[in-house]
């Protein structure tokens, strides 16, 4: 079986209980019978007190549950439409050619899956332990995590395929200085420091009531002449990294663009995975204003049919509101396209003020 066919990805929810009662619900859920390589918990602490005690028992009882093979983990500040918990679950169906490796950097773990066909790394959680910082300072050291992970594998930074960033009150400023752009200036230093031949990382910037900066990513090396990785770039959209400084936040530093493509094509022989980066209501490098939710919704799933092609199959989507009132209006115009794969919905502010909603996903082809 290919790669691709083997990667799976689940969506569980948990409905208002206490919480380690919830984690444990959760955890009950997971698929026996595969190798689980990434869990993303997302909920919604009041404070950032709570976040770092609930992070605390989710990591304990991860660790409970899988002994020394604890899949790779973090816990995402955003308020969940459906459901009090959700957990989402990145699983592999692995044989006699897979060799899985459960390991640790700095206290964080992750998982390798080596075979014929390449290296395959799943890390997440990057995450500074003090929340009080300025996003600036955060951002840039968990770059550091991020950089130990990869040497300490012998990962190159260009061979991160999909990066997913999790940013504290992304919109807010200060000083003049929005938090997303202070993520993306760090992002550009840190990706400065090596060529990118087959373009950035796939990626998602998007906002959480608290945490500050979380980043989780996948990272692949290739064995085989007939597997690659390549960019996949939208003819109606402006490639974010190449955005004009009058779309970009005001900053008194660097003032660097987002640095990811619309989506990413990891092609294994036959078969292919695209990470589809975070899309939104934007032509050329312009939001749709003014126009409403359906609208956006509209396009923004348009945008999504040019990077999946029409060999594409979508797998799993997360959607994501800049308002909670949208969810039953979000759920109706998604379900009309038909598509029976797992859905989240979470409430969560979305990089420019007058997107109202934000879709990433995962297609087959």
């Amino acid at each position: 079986m290919n790669y691709c066919d083997k990667i799976q990805y689940r969506i569980l929810s948990a409905e208002c209980a206490g919480f380690e009662e919830m984690v444990d619900t959760l955890l009950s859920g997971l698929p026996a019978d595969e190798k689980i390589l990434r869990l993303v918990f997302i909920g919604m602490p009041q404070s950032n007190e709570i976040y770092d005690l609930r992070r605390k028992i989710i990591c304990e009882k991860v660790k409970a549950y899988f002994g020394e093979h604890c899949p790779s983990l973090s816990y995402v500040a955003q308020p969940p439409l459906r459901g009090a918990l959700l957990l989402e679950i990145h699983s592999y169906k692995s044989d006699a050619k897979d060799a899985v490796y459960y390991r640790s950097v700095d206290g964080m773990p992750y998982v390798i899956v080596d075979n014929e066909e390449g290296r395959f790394l799943f890390g997440g959680g990057f995450q500074d332990d003090f929340l009080n910082k300025s996003i600036e300072a955060q951002s840039e050291a968990v770059f550091h995590q991020i950089d130990r992970l990869l040497i300490k594998e012998g990962f190159p930074i260009n061979s991160i395929v999909r990066q997913w960033n999790y940013i504290e009150r992304i919109t807010e400023s200060k000083d003049d200085y929005q938090n997303y752009q202070a993520f993306n200036d760090a992002r550009a230093a840190f990706y400065e420091k090596t060529i990118w031949p087959e373009g950035y990382p796939a990626a998602t910037g998007i906002g959480t009531d608290w945490g500050g900066i979380v980043v989780d990513l996948d990272a692949v090396i290739l064995k085989k002449e007939n597997c690659s990785v390549l960019p996949i770039d939208n003819k109606l959209q402006v490639a974010a990294h190449a955005y004009s400084e009058r779309v970009l936040a005001v900053s008194h530093k660097q003032k660097a663009t987002p640095k990811f493509e619309r989506a990413k094509l990891l092609s294994i022989e036959d078969k292919g995975l695209i990470y589809i980066s975070g899309t939104a209501a934007i032509r050329g490098e312009e939001s749709l204003k003014e126009v409403g939710l359906s609208r956006q919704l509209e396009i923004t799933m348009e945008n999504i049919a040019e990077l999946i092609g029409n060999k594409g199959i979508v797998s799993m989507l997360r959607v994501y509101l800049k308002d909670k009132s949208f969810v039953q209006e979000a759920e109706q115009l998604m379900d009309a396209y038909k598509l029976s794969v797992p859905v989240s919905y979470m409430w969560a502010d979305v990089c420019r003020d007058e997107l109202l909603i934000e879709i990433e996903g995962i297609a087959k082809c």
